[in-house]
């Protein structure tokens, strides 16, 4: 068997910088500048996935991500655990995506870089967590997709058994290939990328697609303009509080206070 896999890849803001994070107040949309960018946490578990499968049935593992040109970077780095290459689809008409344009754009890639046997995404980004993208992803291709994966093999003949979690239990399915799953951090653990795994990453092709690139797109579908979900008005909370400064001896102090609190205690 020699499967050929696609994993969708995000780079997101530093969850270690998420304090530092504002809004851009008219569009919505997060300001990025001076806050570093990771490969999305769940990815590297569904880059785990994708390389265990490659070390057992043989694989040609593809990197697929939309994002800023600045997401080469990440893409390097996912490249070092042993995908053999990757695809960035960056164009500023793509930017303030909501879920559902993000998904068209990326199943609009998935079948320009494929056909594929498997598709695997982390089952949520850091930053936007909300678990929409494996199955809307699945659901424009029209393929069978399952979320909140734990547990995933695959035998010689590629029906596949997946593990699922469920509210406060688990259910075991079998499906057969094409598939697209969205895996929790839970399903392995990650291993290092090595440094040769880093020098290799290196030489290995990244190809990066603007809007020119997609003969059949439909741009009422991409970007801020055809996302369905908009940012609202928002508000920052403030923490401080109104403070009232009593002066006098402390009868008079004792006596102000009591005319404070007594109407709040409703015993004027």
């Amino acid at each position: 068997m020699n499967l050929k896999i696609a994993v969708c890849v995000k780079s997101v803001p530093n969850p270690d910088q998420f304090s530092s994070l504002s809004l851009d107040p008219v569009s919505k949309t997060l300001i990025r500048e001076g806050i570093d960018s990771v490969i999305n946490p769940a990815d590297l578990h569904a880059i785990e996935l994708a390389v265990q499968l490659k070390e057992q049935y043989g694989a040609h593992i593809s990197l697929i991500s939309m994002g800023p040109q600045q997401a080469q970077k990440e893409l390097r780095m996912g490249l070092a655990y042993g995908p053999d290459d990757a695809f960035l689809v960056s164009d500023r008409e793509f930017g303030g995506a909501d879920s559902l344009a993000t998904s068209y754009v990326l199943a609009k890639a998935l079948e320009k870089a494929g056909p594929f046997d498997l598709i695997i995404l982390g089952n949520e980004s850091a930053d936007g967590a909300t678990a929409h993208v494996p199955s809307q992803v699945g659901i424009i291709m029209g393929l069978p997709n399952m979320t909140d994966i734990v547990g995933f093999s695959l035998d010689e003949n590629g029906k596949t058994r997946v593990k699922k979690r469920l509210q406060g239990r688990y259910a075991i399915y079998e499906a057969e290939l094409p598939l697209v799953i969205g895996v929790a951090k839970d399903i392995n653990k990650v291993r290092t990328a090595g440094m040769r795994g880093v020098l290799g990453a290196k030489n290995k092709p990244l190809t990066v697609w603007s809007v020119e690139n997609f003969e059949d797109l439909d741009k009422t579908r991409i970007g801020l303009s055809g996302s369905p979900t908009q940012g609202g008005e928002y508000h920052t909370a403030s923490f401080g509080r109104e403070a009232t400064e009593l002066k006098g001896s402390p009868e008079e102090i004792a006596s102000e206070l009591s005319n404070i609190i007594r109407p709040i205690l409703g015993r004027e």
